[in-house]
């Protein structure tokens, strides 16, 4: 019987040990939970959600994170399943009875009999030995120094995004392409903003709810890092000798330098999405969308990803992760879920499914057919392999999508046909692989 370590029971190590192991694979499950726990952690079950029990929205046609969910359905996957049994009212979000969601994976996972599960922390890495890292963004010190040995590259150790928002939903007439004394390609877009703007922008954000850490997480990040509204406290001036300074940048409507200034620079090569350069924060995301939007160009903005702050380990996956989710250097050693650089639950959990799809096939010496770009899974792992010097996590959105051979005017119209042809590329692909 072909075997396979699988390190961490987390969403994406669960999904992918029961999709292993429903093949025929012989599993060995490695978590150093019920013996030990992380300090997020207390639910000696798998899975255990730590933050919110909302797994985001459910809508297939209009939200990403919905369409993503009813990909995974397709395929088969175990925490969608698990989710859709033990729902909680929550409107149009899939929110769910936590415990029980957990013990529900658990059980299907115990059911199994070739399944061995081992309480015991992983400290080190056989690159000759098929394996699955699914360790979050919890990872232990010694298992990350492992991975830092065998990958060749620094671990981030706390993830402070900035926002991303796409470029169709920004103000086009109080923004200006360009980059600073005219220098560069064009990849920034600068959004002026004058005096009596920027003084409201720097009360709102001074007075926003933050976002809860954890005590852990606290000291390792602030120290490494400084959001915009530690920033703005320092004085009201701080933010334009900062991410906010005019310096270099002509406003083409008023021929003169702005009172101050956000530039948001290209994520993608499409330029479809853009992020806030400089704009790590630990705001609620309603206060992100409400007090940035204060800025005239942002009014109406479109997140694709807010602006988070937690403790994260994530690889350089741009670098070090192939197509297949497996490392560039050793083919049999699989990556999967957050410390990939997938963020969400549900983009953990499917990125730990369609690794542990590659991971079934190449043990059994079959061709490798990835996933179509064209679907949520298939973007999320293109744009965590894509070169990208200032890689950061990313959650499902539609902007991560190629877009539509024909030009959709209607929001929704677009995304309704988005979804559509998502569905019918993860049809074919479950055709193909015999899933």
């Amino acid at each position: 019987m072909k075997t396979v370590k699988v390190i961490g029971a987390g969403l994406a190590g669960a999904e992918a040990a029961y999709y292993l192991a429903r093949r025929g694979v012989k599993v060995f499950l490695y978590d150093i939970k019920p013996k030990k726990f992380t300090p997020a952690h207390g639910n000696p079950n798998f899975a255990e959600l730590v933050c919110s029990n909302s797994l985001k929205s459910d809508d297939v046609y209009g939200n990403a994170a919905g369409l993503l969910k009813e990909e995974m359905r397709v395929l088969g996957s175990l925490i969608i399943e698990a989710a859709d049994k033990t729902k909680v009212p929550a409107g149009g979000a899939l929110a769910v009875n936590r415990e029980e969601f957990s013990a529900y994976i658990t059980e299907k996972l115990k059911a199994l009999d070739n399944v061995e599960f081992i309480s015991e922390e992983v400290t080190d890495i056989d690159a000759d030995t098929y394996t699955v890292i699914a360790t979050g963004p919890l990872t232990t010190d010694a298992l990350a120094e492992s991975m830092k040995r065998i990958t060749g590259e620094s671990l981030s150790f706390y993830d402070a995004s900035a926002p991303i928002v796409t470029f169709e939903s920004l103000d086009k007439s109080r923004c200006f392409a360009g980059d600073r004394y005219g220098k560069g390609d064009g990849d920034h877009i600068n959004c002026p903003i004058e005096k009596e703007e920027y003084e409201t922008f720097v009360s709102e954000l001074l007075n926003a709810e933050k976002a809860k850490l954890h005590e852990f997480e606290k000291r390792e990040i602030f120290e490494g890092c400084m959001p915009v509204e530690v920033m703005a406290a320092r004085g009201k001036d701080t933010l334009r000798f900062g991410p906010l300074k005019p310096v270099g940048l002509t406003d083409p409507v008023t021929g003169k330098r702005p009172y101050a200034c956000l530039q948001l620079r290209k994520e993608d090569a499409a330029g479809t999405l853009y992020n806030l350069v400089g704009f790590q924060t630990n705001l609620k995301f309603s206060e992100q969308k409400r007090v940035f939007g204060l800025i005239p160009a942002l009014k109406n903005a479109e997140y694709a990803r807010y602006g988070v702050m937690h403790r994260n380990t994530f690889i350089d996956s741009p670098k070090v992760l192939s197509a297949d989710y497996s490392l560039k250097n050793y083919p049999k050693i699989f990556v999967a879920g957050q410390i990939t650089g997938v963020e969400g639950y549900v983009e953990s959990a499917g990125s730990g499914l369609v690794a542990a799809i590659y991971c079934e096939r190449k043990i059994n010496g079959k061709s490798q057919t990835l996933i179509p770009g064209t679907t949520v899974s298939g973007a999320l792992v293109k744009y965590i392999t894509t070169e990208n010097k200032d890689f950061q996590p990313m959650n499902a959105n539609f902007g991560i999508l190629p877009p539509l051979t024909i030009a959709v005017r209607d929001k929704s119209e677009r995304k309704r046909l988005l979804a559509e042809r998502s569905l019918k590329a993860v049809m074919e692909f479950k055709k193909e692989t015999d899933l």
